[in-house]
């Protein structure tokens, strides 16, 4: 669908081309700044008394109000990149539309059960802390991966949206499936446990729903007063920093809330990383390469990939939490899954660059040499 409309491509590919030429320090050393983001909130935790506890007191029900704010600073200038007018040819590709639908709610939560019941047996609490971030479809850091991919803006939005639908929909049942039914089929062990779906809505409204609404409306407005060539060339370099801004703070505070007990328990957290480290790299493979056989260029090819490939850690830890206590094995499970999916997926950033003239030749949506050598940064217009 992408290469029907040439020319805006070829815009996007230039304009992230230019951006790359001329990126900052900052921009230009990412995945320096996020692992290092990681260390100070895994010595946050370690060092600071009571700082977990108190992150988690602040809150409304499930939803931590420091975590909200920094991915609502995260999400929102992303969102605010979005051509909202052309969402409607992504909702019009049906092969899009159906390939997301099962790579993200049949095809990847059976792969975190079969990963996890093959790496973790011994393990119960860490199993079904891994089976529920299976089962928590990305609606986040996704679209800060995607960007950097130089995916396509307005699929991610639109399957990030879709997502948030189903997890609403399908999380409960889809836990009580995967944690009751299949093992009981299988002669596995069960894990009884009570899913809150006001908790998942309220999650989906805060960490998507929020940021999306003002991104239409900064967009809309934006436009409207001061026309499209205003917005991209001169608001957008001001606001897209701060998604950056924002995914660091993010990082900090989640290791944070687990700091003490990731440093404390490093061979629990390998035994954990494995089945993730699979599960991300099976995930996004298989789904680059499925959405090519099926005829989608890069961009959505890429878009597809790391949709199907992340996770919503936040509703994961969220629920982990609710359900099993903060200091359930559960819980530490999704604070690890950060730990491993945000290096693996900036790597992966990388590959998806480098494999994308290899994979796609001749297709326009595929970025420039100069972008592909180093990803740009989520401040890029």
């Amino acid at each position: 669908m992408r290469g029907a409309i040439v020319a805006p491509t070829q815009t996007h590919s230039a304009a992230h081309a230019t951006v790359a030429a001329k990126m900052s320090v900052l921009d230009r050393f990412l995945p320096v700044w996020i692992i290092a983001a990681m260390a100070v909130g895994l010595l946050l935790g370690r060092l600071v008394p009571g700082l977990a506890p108190a992150l988690e007191a602040v809150k409304i029900g499930s939803v931590s109000l420091p975590i909200a704010l920094g991915l609502l600073v995260m999400m929102y200038p992303v969102l605010a990149k979005v051509r909202y007018d052309e969402t409607h040819r992504v909702t019009a590709n049906k092969r899009l539309m159906a390939l997301s639908l099962v790579l993200n709610w049949v095809l990847g939560p059976a792969l975190m059960f079969a990963l996890a019941w093959l790496l973790l047996p011994d393990l119960p609490e860490y199993r079904t802390g891994l089976i529920i971030v299976g089962l928590a479809r990305c609606i986040a850091m996704v679209l800060i991966w995607n960007d950097l991919a130089c995916g396509d803006r307005e699929a991610a939005a639109v399957l990030v949206a879709v997502n948030s639908v189903f997890q609403v929909i399908a999380f409960s049942a889809l836990g009580w499936f995967y944690l009751q039914v299949l093992p009981s089929w299988l002669g596995l062990p069960t894990t009884s446990a009570e899913f809150s779906v006001w908790a998942i809505f309220v999650s989906v409204l805060v960490f998507l729903g929020i940021p999306l609404a003002a991104g239409f409306l900064t967009r809309y407005v934006g436009e409207r007063a001061k026309g499209r060539t205003w917005y991209a060339e001169r608001f957008l370099p001001r606001l897209g920093p701060w998604a950056l801004y924002g995914l660091l703070f993010t990082i900090v505070l989640l290791f944070a809330l687990q700091g003490d007990e990731i440093l404390s328990r490093p061979l629990d957290v390998a035994r954990i990383a494995l089945p993730l480290l699979a599960y991300f790299a099976l995930m996004w493979l298989g789904s680059l390469l499925a959405s090519r056989a099926v005829g989608l260029d890069y961009a959505l090819s890429a878009t597809v990939a790391f949709t199907a490939a992340g996770n919503n850690f936040e509703l994961a830890i969220a629920v982990a939490i609710g359900t099993f206590g903060i200091t359930s094995g559960q819980a530490l499970a999704g604070v690890v899954g950060p730990l491993i999916e945000v290096p693996i997926l900036v790597g992966l950033v990388y590959v998806s660059l480098w494999l994308a003239p290899r994979l796609f030749p001749g297709d326009p949506s595929v970025p420039s040499r100069s972008t592909a050598s180093t990803p740009s940064s989520p401040s890029s217009p």
